[in-house]
Formats: C-alpha cells, structure tokens, sequence
C-alpha cells in the first residue's frame, strides 16, 4: 500500500478522509475486493449518522450488488448491531460504514466475516493489495444482487442483550435509575434510550438526534463529556452514559457528575462477571493494568493482544475468555458476541449496580486506582529506531507484539502506530497523575 497520510488500512477496516481517502470510487473497489473473499451472496450494510455516510453506503452496496450480492441494509445502526444481525440472518458478511471517533471528515468501511467479528489481518491485506492494484475488479457481471431495507436490527440487539443469564430486566427495573445519555447524535442514539428504557429508566436524552451528528468532540474521554456530566448532576441521574458515533465504545458518568476514565466501563463489567462466571479476561496491550487486578482479585488469568477487535476477539476465543474488551470503552462479552457493544457494556454494569444496591462512585472507588495518560503525535522515520530508542530508555519487561509496551513496577508506556490515524499512540500509567505525565514525556522524548 502506498504511503498517504489520507487513507489508512489496518485490521480496523479502511478509512480516508473524505475526497481524496475516502470517496464512492474507493469505496467502490474496496468493496469489490471484499466481495471475492465471501463464501454466500449476502452481507448486511449499517452506517452512523455522519454526512458522507448514505453516499459511500449506497457505493458499496452498488459494488457489491454490481458482483451479485444481495445487501441488506440497515441503515443508521451501531456497529454491534451490524455484527449481530450478520450472524442472525446467516449472512456472508457485513459493512459498516463508520470511522468511528474521527471526526466527520473522516468515513470508513469495517469489513465483517461470516461470524459478525471483523476480518482478520491478513484477510485485509489481501483486500487492500486488490482494491489498490490496477486489477479490473468488475469484469464479467452477469447476475446482480438484491437490495432490501431492513429495520429490525435495534429490536433484536435489545432483546438479545435481555435475554443474557446476567442481566435482569425486571431487577434492574426495581431500582427506578435515572440516566442522561451523549450519543454524539450518532448510531447509538437510538437504540441505547430504547434498551435503557426497556430496563425501567428513566432516560434524559442529551444528544440523540441522528440528523445532526457530533455536536462536540466524537471521541468519548472524559474531556469531552462536560455537557454530560452537567446534565447528570442538574437531572440528579443516577448515571450518565456516553458512547462514540458507531456505538461501540461506552464511558459512564457517576451521580456526582464525575466522568469516570473509559479504562473503567471493562473493569466494572468485567468485575462483574467474573464474579460468578468462570473463564480468563483478554484486553489489548494498551489497557489499564487494572485488569491485572481483577482477574488476581477473582481468579481469572488475564491475557493481552494487539490492539484492535479483531485480536482481542481472536485471542478471546483461542482462551476460552468469559469476557474481554479494550480501554478505550470496549466491552465485548461472548455470550452475546465477540465484539465491542456499548450497549451489552450499559446493561452488565446496571446489573452490577442493581444486584448491589450502591452508587456508581462507590463502586467506581472500589476498584484499584490508576493514572492514565493518552497522546498521540506525528510518526517522522523508522518506528523500528523508536523502539530501540524506548528500551534503552526504560528499564521493564518488554512486550512487542505491538509497537512497544515496557512494564516497569511503578508503572507501563506503550508506544505503537495507530491503526485509525496517521499518528503514535503514546500511553503511560501510574498510581499518580504526575508519574504517568512524566513517563509520558519521557517515552515521548524518543519521537
């Protein structure tokens, strides 16, 4: 793949910026490429709310019906509703057209395999190589695909999600919560008031309007949910609930107002789980040692993949994990699917609420505490050199199964190239804030 800064393919799919990265022709191709991997002839389409969205989703449902695919099409629909309703109709594969926290001059297309989970490396690769070669990829048409719009993708994710041994309506129900939900006015805006709703809340919608996409900042950290965490404390909520514009990604908000780290929305769900449930608890390299923890604390041996669902999702299956997930706000629990879902991430943690009867802050205080710190700055020359740069640096075990991670007892950096923008990820964790700002700078330095 030639090097641009404008479009990027990794195991997350494929994204550009809009126009020169991303645009009906590319998307077009992509899709083409895609369609030859597939062992059946229907995939099923979803998309967020941002305005390039319908454009390139009606591009990649004509490629693919153009090399005889029937397209179901969701529509606007969070990314882990796409992937279930692969698996319920027993389609080939899936599409959704989102680039997830990137802002709306971005857009992508995440391929899907027959399971619902996203492909594998290697299998993007080959797509990569075709869609970017000079290979006429729409030769030889001589049947087309059917389209057919489909709008029961949200009521099946819902009554799936209600139907899980660990959630229980009618309980979660019998604490009467208040929550006030950001959904960036993207694909989860929706579907998580209805689920919350199905639960007994009482839901203040803050941001739920899909005709007016990303209102603030689309990534949900903490410091970008001030709106947020307002609203919990003026609707004295018992919780706030954010999540990013494909609604795969789930950060919560006690009813003090305070937004917790995303590192917390798996800790608590997977606290939670692994309470009862028996099983090992995967999370990427870039995950808060927090999870060491609560697999110590419950008995459960902790694993670590590459970043990114497709390797956790891998590794979560080779493990036999009862739940797993990343820091970012990625929940995936395999009783339901092996992917991120915002909206399994919301139930299992009001299911932990209502079983115990406390607030979200003394469960959110129970748990052990960390400090976290996520930059990201432009790569200049050989990654390789910043590698040996790191380990001569620091003094810990090393981890390079993705960039570099050096664990150290007072804390961990991890550095990588990102597989959604053109950037390093630089993150460090410690038990103060001034630790991890300071190691930080330090693994920075090497850049």
């Amino acid at each position: 793949m030639p090097e641009r800064t404008d479009l990027m393919a990794s195991v997350s799919g494929v994204r550009g910026i809009v126009g020169s990265g991303m645009n009906p022709e590319i998307a077009a191709r992509f899709c083409a490429a895609y369609a030859s991997l597939l062992s059946g002839d229907t995939i099923v389409i979803g998309r967020d709310t941002r305005a390039s969205g319908p454009l390139i989703a009606a591009a990649a449902s004509t490629a693919l019906r153009f090399k005889g695919i029937s397209v179901v099409d969701l529509g606007v629909a969070s990314t882990p509703t796409v992937e279930i309703m692969v698996e319920k109709l027993g389609a080939a594969g899936g599409i959704v057209v989102t680039a997830s926290h990137n802002g709306p001059e971005w857009n992508a297309l995440k391929f899907l395999d027959s399971r619902g989970e996203f492909l594998s490396a290697g299998a993007m690769a080959d797509i990569t190589s075709r869609a970017l070669g000079a290979e006429p990829l729409f030769d030889g048409a001589s049947r087309f695909g059917a389209g057919v719009a489909n709008a029961d993708g949200d009521a099946i994710h819902i009554d799936l999600i209600r139907k899980l041994d660990r959630v229980d309506p009618a309980r979660i129900a019998s604490r009467r919560l208040k929550a006030v939900v950001d959904c960036v006015n993207g694909a989860g805006s929706r579907i998580l008031p209805l689920l919350l709703r199905s639960l007994g809340l009482d839901v203040v919608e803050l941001y739920t309007d899909i005709e007016a996409p990303f209102p603030h900042n689309p990534e949900p950290k903490p410091e970008h949910l001030g709106e947020l965490s307002k609203a919990v404390a003026r609707e004295r909520a018992d919780i706030g609930f954010a999540c990013d514009p494909d609604g795969d990604r789930l950060v919560l908000v006690d009813e003090t107002g305070f937004v917790l780290s995303e590192e917390l929305t798996l800790a608590l769900a997977a606290d939670f789980v692994l309470k009862e449930e028996k099983g090992a608890l995967v999370a990427n390299l870039s995950t808060s040692r927090v999870i060491d923890d609560i697999g110590a604390a419950r008995g459960a041996p902790v694993y670590r993949s590459k970043v990114g669902e497709a390797h956790v999702a891998a590794l979560m299956k080779e493990t036999r994990a009862a739940i797993g997930g990343e820091g970012n706000g990625g929940v995936m629990y395999p009783k339901l699917h092996c992917g991120r879902d915002a909206m399994v991430g919301a139930a299992l943690v009001l299911q932990s609420l209502a079983e115990e009867g406390v607030p979200l802050s003394r469960k959110a205080a129970a748990l052990p505490r960390y400090f976290i710190v996520k930059e990201k700055v432009a790569l200049k020359g050989d990654f390789s050199l910043v590698e040996k740069s790191l380990v001569k640096r620091f003094s810990g075990r090393v981890t390079a199964i993705d960039g570099i991670r050096i664990d150290m007892e007072s804390g961990w950096v991890h550095l990588r190239p990102s597989n959604t923008e053109p950037v390093v990820r630089i993150i460090a964790e410690a038990r103060t804030i001034e630790e991890a700002r300071s190691l930080a700078k330090e693994a920075g330095a090497v850049l």
